[in-house]
């Protein structure tokens, strides 16, 4: 019993993908202080693995891969087996078509940069992954949802992230039941986290924000840490085939009241 209520990683594996910055990087940071092996993951530049390496200390590896390709995920999988066996999985990367680059493309390819990376980016490394931890005989695999796909939201972005995101949803039941009962499979669906979007949000998407959230405030990044630390661990043992969403207490969506409208994606 005193092993099931632990909820530290001490001498554990832990592949984080998307762990160069933000969610991902604060989930390898907290990992690592609980004695876990974290590989950080990276999807376009050595120098930025290369730095999450630096900042999150220890044993931890790099590796670059882009998932965006099928090669790619192939390319990940390989290299991070090569090394060793993998006790959690975590699929935190994701299309970023809000900020930089991807964000001035149109809405048909941005959607298929979210398809590629986040729906079968994700399927395809849990399928590879799970079937390997299933013969081990262990394992747990962590994927990344989003609050509102159940519920909706107006706009390009809503209606993109709803999509894929919801897609990555209703999977992760179904790896979790063709895994069950060596692997378990969970999913988080963080509401609004303030990451490099925020940093930048107006006072309408700052007042949204913490309008939407029962606690008043934006999530952080070591909040979604906090619950994949838990959701990794063997106190969450008995925690399987879930969507967990993390969001402080969905308020409802935001009346704008003629202010700022949606931000499209």
């Amino acid at each position: 019993m005193e092993d099931r209520l632990n909820n530290t990683l001490e001498g554990k594996r832990i592949v984080v993908t998307g762990s160069t910055s933000g969610i991902g990087l604060a989930m390898a940071k907290l990992f690592a202080q609980q004695g876990a092996t974290v590989v950080v993951h990276g999807g376009h530049s050595q120098a930025r693995v290369d730095a999450a390496v630096t900042q999150v200390g220890g044993g931890t590896q790099g590796v670059l891969a882009n998932l965006a390709t099928v090669d790619g995920t192939k390319s990940l999988l390989a290299n991070v087996l090569r090394d060793g066996p993998v006790d959690v999985w975590i699929n935190n990367a994701g299309a970023d078509v809000l900020t930089g680059e991807l964000s001035t493309l149109d809405f048909v390819d941005k959607l298929q940069k979210v398809w590629e990376v986040d729906v079968r980016g994700t399927m395809l490394l849990s399928r590879g992954i799970g079937k390997v931890m299933r013969e081990r005989g262990s394992g747990v695999i962590i994927n990344i949802g989003w609050d509102q796909a159940d519920v909706g939201m107006a706009g390009d972005s809503g209606e993109m992230f709803a999509a894929s995101k919801g897609a990555v949803m209703a999977f992760t039941k179904s790896l979790a039941k063709s895994l069950a009962p060596t692997v378990r499979v969970n999913a988080i669906a963080p509401g609004w986290i303030r990451t490099s979007w925020g940093d930048d949000a107006s006072d309408y998407w700052n007042t949204r924000a913490k309008s939407e959230s029962l606690a008043g405030r934006w999530g952080m990044a070591d909040d979604v840490a906090q619950l994949a630390l838990f959701l990794a661990s063997p106190a969450a043992s008995f925690v399987n085939c879930q969507v967990i969403a993390l969001n402080g207490g969905f308020a409802g969506h935001y009346d704008p009241k003629g202010e700022e409208p949606a931000r499209d994606g």
